[in-house]
């Protein structure tokens, strides 16, 4: 209860200054700048009265019969969609095409700072490993991502406070992305119908999860599932490109050669700190979480790691991956392997990013390797493949055995919290052994 009265009266202390200022306004942009005691913060305008924990709660996740209640009142039909009022000062900020939706605007809700409020970093520099060396702890999280042989590193402690990296990794266009409020580190390919895009944040969010915009045709995007939702691009697909969540340590081993995103962007942060200390608490209730009822099979902020097909969707509980380590499972007709290991703190646990408790890393993988389908095993403190006896590790490379040198190829899998997901994609089996 302490640690979640922490987190809720530091949010929304800083959401209350950035309400004195109209949204959009200078004055608003400019108290974030200034302020830097948030990623402009975790991201509420109305907030509950903090002296009232209770009502907080009840805000956040509501009872199934007033959640029911509150979409029977909130749900409008596909031709009544064109005929909403924009968002709340939306038209002042954006000149999206209100009218191409597919969603009720009553689901979005702002997030507190105004467009842009929270910066984007639209010229990411990178530094060596042995450079980022100097100011991350071994087991911080790091967001990994490699097309060809551009490996990279996205420390979080640097998201947490942009949410957005517009990149290129080898010759692709990519945004890199965080939502510290769903737990969410995705990346996507940026270009559509053969035009690069920029992103920035919309300042509003859908189901706690961050709304994206492009600069292009400032079409809105949902980041939990990449999917353009308001404007000119509405029902286009972002592709998704495999991205995890590791620790600092696993990186810098396997990627010796590997670039670092630099703390150098051109922006005051205070990175390093976390804001939300105490955030995933597993007794919490999700923050400014207005949206369907969060299925009962886990606590709304179980942290899981999700495989989604076009006819499958499955969610692997982190507690469960914790005990057993690794997970050979066929999702819609492939077989793949959940890899897990100890070794990476929480982000928003502790009052620095790399102080939070280890909750481990995990990432998915096809098994299939040269014709053959592997079949992994818990072998003590190691993971090895029945076959070979070749020793595995989190980041799907075989680092000794008779496959020593190997690569697993990567499946994208997503680390979320329980009740982000499920809000998106109700339909979801949580894995069980």
């Amino acid at each position: 209860m302490l640690k979640h009265m922490t987190w809720l009266i530091g949010i929304m202390f800083v959401v209350a200054a950035c309400g004195t200022a109209a949204p959009g306004s200078p004055e608003a942009v400019q108290a974030d700048e200034a302020n830097a005691t948030s990623p402009a913060a975790a991201e509420p305008t109305e907030p509950t009265t903090p002296a009232d924990d209770t009502d907080a709660e009840e805000g956040a996740t509501a009872p199934a019969d007033k959640a029911a209640t509150e979409e029977e009142e909130t749900e409008v039909k596909p031709t009544e969609l064109a005929e909403q009022s924009p968002p709340l000062n939306a038209e002042r900020e954006f000149t999206t095409d209100f009218s191409k939706t597919s969603i009720p605007f009553s689901e979005v809700l702002s997030g507190g700072p105004p467009k842009d409020g929270i910066p984007s970093i639209d010229e990411p520099m990178f530094i060596s490993t042995s450079e980022a060396d100097e100011w991350l702890e071994p087991t911080e999280p790091v967001v990994f991502l490699q097309i060809g042989e551009d490996a990279r590193a996205y420390p979080i402690q640097i998201l947490m406070w942009h949410e957005i990296v517009n990149d290129t990794v080898g010759d692709t266009p990519v945004i890199v992305t965080f939502c510290p409020l769903c737990n969410t580190a995705i990346a996507f390919e940026r270009t559509v119908d053969g035009q690069v895009m920029d992103f920035g944040t919309t300042g509003r969010l859908r189901f706690s999860n961050l709304i994206m915009y492009d600069r292009q045709t400032e079409t809105w995007w949902q980041q939990a599932t990449g999917e353009a939702i308001v404007g000119e691009q509405v029902g286009a697909q972002l592709p998704f490109v495999p991205a995890s969540i590791i620790a600092w340590s696993d990186f810098q081993e396997s990627y010796p050669d590997g670039q670092v995103l630099s703390r150098d962007t051109g922006i005051q942060r205070d990175y390093g700190r976390n804001p939300y200390t105490g955030y995933d608490d597993i007794n919490n209730s999700p923050f400014l979480y207005q949206g369907p009822k969060t299925p009962g099979e886990l606590p709304p902020v179980a942290r899981v790691l999700t495989v989604d097909t076009e006819t499958e969707a499955i969610a692997y509980p982190y507690d469960v991956l914790a005990e057993v380590a690794v997970v050979n499972d066929t999702v819609a007709g492939q077989d793949i392997v959940v890899l897990w290991e100890f070794g990476t703190a929480s982000a928003l646990d502790a009052g620095t990013v790399a102080g939070g408790r280890d909750i481990g890393a995990a990432s998915v993988y096809t098994r299939e390797l040269d014709g053959q389908t592997l079949t992994f095993v818990r072998d003590g403190e190691r993971i090895i493949d029945e076959g070979t006896g070749s020793e595995w590790n989190v980041l799907g490379q075989a680092v000794s055995g008779d496959l020593a040198g190997a690569q697993l190829e990567s499946v994208v899998s997503i680390n979320h919290f329980w009740f982000s997901w499920a809000a998106f994609k109700p339909e979801t089996r949580v894995y069980q052994p």
